[in-house]
């Protein structure tokens, strides 16, 4: 029996899953870790408790199952994909906290570069936006003294967080990212594929920092110096948590659709080996690379999701677990005219606003906690309508159906909300934990655990599917509501 261990670091726990060949869970591991907010909109992680959280986990996901790390045939990494970590190679040491995709602090930054937004989307499908690596790197640059002495000195690593694992996995042999991590940069080409000198110029990162780009699926190193894992081990497959998603939901054909609800809600088709350019907000983005072959994707990212309901559990005290929002808010037969827009940390796609702030509206005497509650579902399952609307629009195709998963997609409430907005089937496969499951699918490839794609898309199995239930008018009542409040949001 061969086993495959996926590494899933996220935004707010590292979890490690160990999965057997016929994609039995065989153990879990997981652990949370402090969310740092030097600042009104900043937000920060720190790389050695993250690592500390991924040993953790990786141990006890062993226990869990049983196993010993030397049954272990491949490990897979995904990973929150625009954090980004700043260490010293002789030391292994970060250099100072990862900056955190949420962080909103180099939004002066991106102002004074909008004026080059389209070379940027020329070259990278993405929009000039604090969300994304390079401002973070130059924002380091400038104001970290550590980070810009490392760099004089030719000793400074760049990377996301994929990249930082690899290098302390492999006992920093390896200095390495994927194309899905290097396209979430604003300094790769996504038509070469490649580090792009110009934009590095711009953004003033010297590209001696930056790791060699790798495809997603193949051996680029070995554990080495670990306490929980033996040497030798190989460390195969590589993408962002969005692109695992829609690898582990067998996305692998042109025109499939998936939404992970995470902290953020993420939206991603396959547009094969095109990249399409968008018109209406979205990013075009690489979803992987096989065997040198690039697939690409169309991408529309929501901030807040599950953040909105940790929110409301842990900021207003509605109740004590996250899960426990589904049964208030199904307390009530609707919202009762209130409005929630979800932008704590500024909207993401199609709008673009890091400006943007969360809104109630439409309260009066009669709301309670549970209008409340409901009307932060129906504000992340709005969010994802209008992303839905500008993809069919750039990519000319009428999803028939949307997949889902993580966390929050196991809310039936809010899953029958998103097939009541969108006015399509909802597809829900029974393992939920996709972003892991694609991770440890681009692992087991490169060694031979699994032979190829097809093998692979005949272990998705549907769970449930969730048909649209209410009138046209009823929706463009919905939509009409939404649009009303983003305008103030």
């Amino acid at each position: 029996m061969s086993f495959v261990l996926a590494i899933d670091q996220g935004t707010t726990s590292s979890r490690a899953i160990i999965l057997d060949e016929k994609l039995n869970v065989r153990g879990v591991g997981q652990k949370e870790f402090t969310q740092i907010f030097p600042k009104p909109g900043w937000v920060e992680h720190d790389p050695a408790e993250i690592w500390y959280t991924v040993e953790y986990s990786i141990r006890t996901a062993l226990e869990n199952a049983g196993l010993d790390g030397s049954q272990i045939d491949a490990i897979g990494i995904t990973n929150q994909r625009e954090t980004t970590v700043a260490w010293e190679s002789d030391t292994h040491k970060a250099l100072y906290n990862a900056i955190v995709w949420q962080c909103g602090r180099t939004t002066d930054i991106c102002a004074g570069l909008k004026h080059r937004e389209p070379l940027f989307r020329q070259k990278t499908g993405l929009v000039v936006d604090p969300y994304f690596s390079g401002t973070k790197m130059l924002w380091m640059l400038e104001n970290v003294p550590k980070v810009k002495a490392a760099a004089e000195h030719g000793t400074l690593r760049f990377g996301t967080i994929d990249c930082f694992l690899l290098y302390r996995l492999t006992d920093g042999s390896v200095h390495a990212t994927d194309v899905s991590n290097a396209s979430r940069t604003l300094l790769m080409n996504i038509n070469t594929v490649a580090w792009d000198g110009e934009l590095c110029d711009i953004l003033r990162v010297p590209m001696g920092a930056l790791p060699r780009i790798v495809s997603s699926s193949e051996v680029y190193g070995h554990t080495r110096g670990m306490e929980s894992l033996p040497d030798g081990i190989p460390i195969s497959g590589i993408a962002g948590d969005q692109q695992a998603a829609l690898f582990g939901q067998a996305g692998f054909e042109d025109g499939q659709a998936k939404c992970t609800y995470g902290t953020g809600s993420f939206l991603l088709m396959n547009t094969g080996k095109h990249a399409v350019p968008s018109n209406t907000g979205l990013l075009t983005t690489i979803a992987w690379k096989l065997g040198g072959e690039v697939t690409y994707a169309l991408e529309g990212s929501s901030f807040i999701a599950g953040a909105a309901v940790q929110w409301l559990r842990d900021g207003l005290e509605f109740f004590h677990s996250a899960p426990q929002v589904e049964a208030l808010a199904a307390s009530v037969p609707d919202s009762g005219g209130v409005v929630m827009v979800p932008a704590l940390v500024g909207l993401g796609a199609p709008h673009w606003r890091p400006d943007a702030r969360g809104l109630i509206c439409g309260i009066s005497r009669g709301t309670t906690r549970a209008h409340i509650a409901r009307a932060v579902l129906e504000g992340i399952a709005m969010q994802q309508y209008e992303i839905i609307k500008a993809m069919e629009t750039d990519s000319g195709i009428s999803l028939k159906q949307l997949r889902v998963d993580g966390g929050a997609s196991a809310n039936n409430l809010l899953m029958q909300m998103q097939a009541d907005f969108l006015d399509r089937t909802i597809v829900r496969p029974k393992m939920i934990e996709t972003t892991a499951l694609g991770a440890a699918f681009l692992a087991g490839l490169a060694v031979g655990v699994w032979k190829d794609l097809d093998e692979l898309r005949q272990t998705w199995r549907v769970d449930r599917e969730f048909e649209p239930k209410i009138t046209a008018e009823e929706r463009e009542g919905y939509v009409q509501r939404w649009k009303d409040a983003v305008s103030r949001a």
